[in-house]
């Protein structure tokens, strides 16, 4: 892809959205409150799959580290 046409092509796949939206029939403060909300939810979607892979990645670590015999020591072998 060539750098020049980067623009155009975002350009393109924005009116796209609008089309597929139907967000150019919105007015201006409508569209404001609109892109808000969605980029707002693909944030929070985003940040929630980041801890939630994060979170089962490291018990899935945990879980094939004990399956091969090197199981981490618990709390309460630590107190005792």
């Amino acid at each position: 892809m060539d750098v020049k046409s980067t623009p155009s092509y975002l350009y393109w796949l924005f009116c796209q959205f609008e089309l597929i939206t139907c967000s150019y029939l919105m007015e201006p403060w409508e569209k404001v409150l609109f892109y808000s909300f969605n980029l707002a939810m693909a944030g929070l979607l985003l940040y929630t799959a980041y801890v939630c892979v994060a979170f089962h990645a490291s018990s899935a670590f945990q879980l094939l580290c004990s399956f091969l015999g090197n199981p981490r020591e618990n709390a309460l072998s630590v107190v005792k």
